[in-house]
């Protein structure tokens, strides 16, 4: 007998009235951000009330649980970046089980870790046995795109735009014409800070400009505080958002790509002004430590009170230390004369389907499944995420994450721009040690320094 053929289980209470979009154009991590929300990751979510497709089944067919499609006999085969054992894999695991139990389909999840990244490309190429795997969305878009299915028709019928976040889907376009990726795990970066040092210090209105913000860390070291974490893995990252600030996304690619360093006022007005921060002592003492020496002090000593990062550094923070820091978000500051003043790197874990896929609805259901509504939730609140269902609740260590994504019009990327060029990478990272080090006496010797590489 025929099996009927619901699409789109992801229908059922799906009345999604809130944010379409995060902003309403999306970018993130190209040289994706590092890993434990790899980036990490460095997205978004699914269905409102979708028409169900025309139904062929006999009445005797049994029907599915809670209007569930029917997928009996049904296997799909899952590359995931998780271990098992993770929070993320945890609740992977329970959304696969329960999927199953409604549908009548067979998940099975093949745990491929962080890897996954280096060996995926050569599986698609392969024509392995792949229906869905996870990546960084950028990833996906720019360089499995050919691989995988478009979603945009099932995602239309899913009513997708109602409840994920539409900038991620309009970048992914961008980059590639096709909406080919689900955002899993939204990401977003900006200066994650403890709000009781904060409330110590006296600050009561978060800083906007830089002079604004200058004047919060002076007010910390008064206080008996120091200002700033900086870890070696994330220095090109700090890096990357002043200067980005200064002269634009745009342009950062273009000098990472072609150098001309010294020849840029903005760039060396930038880097002069993290020398003077440096010189000013608002670093931490250790500061820039072997990862994740210095942003560990946040939790250990309670007297660090920010770091430049993606939101998972809440939760490493958190885990490493074992304890319970009272975390914000502020975007980053604008400064004078600078040409980018308010975007955020924003980034997304994301899901895709394999073009060979020979159940691509079922596929898509699964998606939906994952990233809507319990087990949304349940990653959210397990892996101390964002959600990805935008009618979800983030987590209290997430505090302004969600705002600040929404208010992003055009997200930056990890590195914003100086991942650009793949071969000076490490170098780049040197040399911003380097600054965070005190090794410049002024921007015109950073400038001199990065254009050394060429």
């Amino acid at each position: 007998m025929k099996k009927k053929l619901i699409s789109l289980l992801v229908t059922a209470a799906m009345a999604a009235t809130l944010l379409a979009g995060c902003g309403n154009t999306e970018k993130p991590a190209e040289d994706s951000a590092p890993a434990e929300t790899e980036t990490s990751t460095d997205d978004a979510a699914p269905a409102e009330d979708a028409a169900p497709a025309e139904d062929t089944a006999s009445t005797d067919d049994a029907a599915p649980a809670d209007g569930a499609a029917s997928y009996d006999g049904v296997t799909l085969t899952m590359w995931s970046m998780w271990a098992s054992t993770e929070p993320q894999g945890k609740v992977l695991q329970e959304a696969a089980d329960a999927f199953s139990a409604q549908t009548g389909a067979t998940v099975n999840i093949e745990w491929k870790g962080r890897d996954i990244k280096t060996i995926i490309v050569t599986a698609l190429e392969a024509n392995e046995n792949v229906d869905i795997f996870e990546e960084d969305y950028q990833r996906i878009a720019s360089t499995y795109s050919e691989y995988c299915l478009d979603v945009t028709d099932m995602a239309e019928a899913a009513g997708y735009g109602d409840i994920g976040f539409q900038c991620f889907v309009d970048q992914q376009k961008e980059w590639s014409g096709a909406f080919n990726s689900i955002a899993e795990q939204p990401q977003v970066g900006g200066i994650f800070y403890n709000k009781d040092i904060f409330d110590a210090a006296g600050i009561t209105t978060l800083p906007t400009t830089w002079d604004e913000f200058l004047a919060a860390c002076q007010a910390m070291v008064d206080a008996g505080y120091e200002p700033m974490a900086l870890d070696d893995a994330y220095a090109d990252f700090s890096l990357g958002y002043h200067l980005s600030r200064h002269v634009g996304q745009d342009v950062l690619g273009e000098l990472s790509v072609n150098g001309g360093w010294s020849e840029n006022e903005q760039i060396i007005k930038g880097a002069q002004e993290l020398i003077d921060f440096v010189n000013a002592g608002y670093l931490e003492s250790g500061a820039p430590g072997a990862f994740p020496e210095s942003q560990n002090k946040i939790g250990l000593t309670e007297k660090v009170a920010m770091i430049v990062c993606a939101n998972y550094v809440c939760a490493e923070v958190n885990n490493n230390t074992g304890s319970n820091i009272n975390w914000g978000l502020m975007n980053y500051p604008a400064v004078d004369g600078g040409a980018d003043s308010s975007n955020a790197y924003a980034g997304a874990n994301s899901l895709a389907i394999s073009k060979n896929c020979a159940n691509p609805q079922a596929a898509f259901d699964f998606i939906m499944f994952l990233t809507t509504g319990e087990f949304d939730q349940k990653m959210a609140d397990g892996a101390s995420q964002i959600p990805a269902d935008s009618r979800n609740t983030a987590p209290a260590i997430m505090n302004g994450t969600v705002e600040t994504l929404l208010a992003t019009q055009a997200p930056l990327k990890w590195n914003m721009g100086l991942s650009d060029n793949s071969d000076l990478g490490p170098q780049f990272k040197d040399v911003a040690t380097k600054l965070f080090e005190g090794s410049f006496k002024t921007g015109e010797e950073f400038a001199a320094a990065m254009d050394a590489l060429y």
